[in-house]
């Protein structure tokens, strides 16, 4: 059912060289970004008609509007089964506690007297927010999206989830993204909300749309997606700011022989039943739980769901494996090189082996504190860097909503004081016009120091 690799023996190798022994998921966006590209240009060049183009070709729902009545996310709230809504008002608190306290306020620095710099922390003005809706439907990423957005002080939030084929609860929700997305927007107070999926959302937030219910540009864009949608954001890296290029979800858990492996089976089934490519790594020093692993998976894959379509693929492919080596410190060179979007830490010293890691999206300490808890509630953002993006990349947060600005305050008597050294630099770069800037003010003459 899992495969694997075993390390033990022989010295580590280091960086690539490492990294190319580990399995990870075939996702090629260059490949895929040469089929989006006309998608893209053909939202700039017909806009709505477009978006309702494509909604019958991609998702098969004849539409006639894309922006969803404000009556219709109202209904959706209405509707909601009362046990997912309070879930739902849960996780949104945990997720206001978090990223408040991330929200970075302004700071002044003297440099010299009479010379400061002050970093202004400006939010993005208006953003589009993506909340899958193929295979699974997420209100949870329409809260992990929209929190740190709202946090951050982003005035103008639009969110895009596709159309549904079928009707929820009857005729109201045919053609709508999902009742549980459009409840949590109505939750959060989100009321811009467009039935689009896919690359096509991201081009329509990326060149807006005109009309009765067009969409204005927006100046980023930000959730998880398909392949579909993490090549639309690489097209339109520049145009817009983008979170990341996410690939499948990835689960790598560092374990030793005190874990319990009906918890290590059930976590490494938890992130294989979203996707086929999702991928589930065990890393040990044990071959004892790699043992007592393997043989769990089977009970508890056989009592899942979406065991063939997602679980066992996602489990047998390449991106999955169990991977042995010869002790934990050598676990924490795998996973470091491995950097994966979601660490479980399953040891007898869980929290210190968490503080030496280097390379990861979110770390989870100990038995009881699995990813699905940072998934939901955790009051963590649960938007991550994939496919070890993690070695230079940070999941979403307050700060991925905002910009720092350097405001540069000197007067007459400071500039005068430091005019000799950028005249000295600008010359040594021969770049003498901006050493002349300086002169221009002082009579064409350095100040005398």
């Amino acid at each position: 059912m899992i495969s694997r690799i075993d390390l033990r023996g022989d010295a580590l190798p280091e960086g690539g060289a490492l990294r190319d022994l580990l399995p990870r998921a075939e996702f090629d966006v260059e490949a895929a970004l040469e089929k989006v590209r006309p998608i893209c240009e053909d939202v700039h060049h017909r806009g709505t008609a477009a978006l309702i183009e494509y909604a019958q070709k991609f998702d098969g729902v004849e539409l006639t509007q894309v922006r969803v009545p404000a009556e219709a996310i109202e209904a959706a709230l209405e509707q909601l089964d009362p046990a997912v809504r309070a879930a739902l008002e849960e996780s949104i608190r945990r997720a206001r506690i978090v990223h408040r306290a991330q929200r970075r306020t302004g700071h002044t620095t003297q440099v010299v007297p009479g010379g400061t710099v002050t970093e202004k922390w400006i939010p993005v003005e208006r953003v589009g927010l993506y909340a899958p809706g193929g295979r699974s439907v997420y209100p949870s990423s329409v809260v992990m999206n929209v929190v740190p957005a709202q946090e951050a002080g982003v005035e103008s939030i639009a969110l895009a989830s596709p159309p549904q084929r079928a009707a929820y609860d009857g005729d109201p929700f045919g053609g709508l993204p999902h009742p549980t997305i459009l409840a949590a927007c109505a939750l959060l107070g989100v009321d811009e909300v467009y039935a689009v999926g896919g690359a096509v959302a991201v081009a329509m937030f990326a060149y807006g749309t005109t009309g009765p219910d067009g969409c204005p540009p927006v100046n980023m864009v930000t959730g998880p997606g398909n392949i579909w949608v993490a090549a639309a954001k690489r097209y339109f890296t520049g145009r817009i700011g983008i979170d990341t290029e996410a690939g499948p979800t990835e689960i790598a858990v560092l374990a030793d022989s005190t874990a319990d492996p009906v918890h290590v089976a059930a976590d490494l089934i938890s992130q294989a039943e979203h996707d086929p490519l999702a991928a589930a790594v065990l890393v040990t020093d044990s071959e004892e739980l790699a043992t007592a692993v393997e043989k769990e998976l089977e009970p508890q894959v056989a009592a899942s769901k979406h065991v063939e379509d997602r679980i066992k693929p996602a489990l047998a492919g390449r991106q999955s494996a169990i991977v042995l080596v010869d002790s934990l410190d050598d676990g924490l060179k795998v996973v470091d090189a491995y950097g994966a979007e979601h660490l479980e830490i399953q040891t007898a010293d869980a929290a210190a082996r968490a503080a030496r890691v280097r390379n990861a999206g979110a770390i989870f300490v100990g038995p009881w504190s699995p990813v699905s808890l940072g998934d939901y509630c955790a009051g963590s953002n649960h938007v991550l860097p994939t496919a070890g993006c993690a070695c230079h990349s940070s999941g979403l947060s307050v700060q991925s909503f905002l910009r720092g600005v350097h405001i540069v305050d000197y007067t007459r008597d400071a500039l005068a004081e430091v005019t000799h050294h950028v005249v000295a630099l600008a010359e040594a770069e021969d770049l003498p016009a901006h050493g002349a800037a300086l002169k221009a003010r002082f009579g064409w003459k350095v100040p005398q120091q």
